[in-house]
């Protein structure tokens, strides 16, 4: 898990590679709020990465990383079930 707030749960996963394939791996963002999470990987799962390693930089509050996960997780189709 690498991010926690009243709003978000952000947790990164690696998954091995597989018999010459390349280690795949991403993020999922799970919005409390709204019920609805939302799997990131490739080109924009590297963009958030950027951005959050730029958040770090400048040591915002927790408002700021809530700010910055909320427009990704905006993008979130996927409702959240118990199992």
């Amino acid at each position: 898990m690498l991010y926690q707030s009243d709003t978000f749960v952000v947790v990164q996963v690696e998954l091995p590679s597989e018999a010459g394939t390349p280690a795949r791996g991403g993020y999922e963002i799970v919005d409390k709020l709204s019920r609805t999470d939302i799997w990131l990987e490739g080109a924009i799962a590297e963009s958030f990465r950027r951005g959050v390693e730029a958040l770090v930089e400048r040591d915002p509050g927790p408002e700021a990383f809530d700010d910055f996960i909320a427009g990704y997780a905006q993008l979130a189709q996927q409702p959240l079930t118990l199992h």
